[in-house]
């Protein structure tokens, strides 16, 4: 007898955590006096945390 999996079942996975990613975007000021931006991905564990990013 085949087994019966759901999508359901699949999607629980092995129990990973969800982190979540967020973009940082840094500004520098350069010798002109101009701006520039970077932009990054930084993952991490909870949303609450966002203000810890350096």
């Amino acid at each position: 007898m085949a087994k019966k999996q759901t999508f359901a079942d699949k999607a629980k996975g092995g129990g990973k955590k969800a982190d979540v990613n967020v973009k940082v975007i840094r500004t520098l000021k350069t010798d002109k006096g101009s701006f520039k931006f970077q932009e990054s991905f930084v993952k991490i564990e909870d949303v609450s945390k966002v203000n810890t990013i350096k």
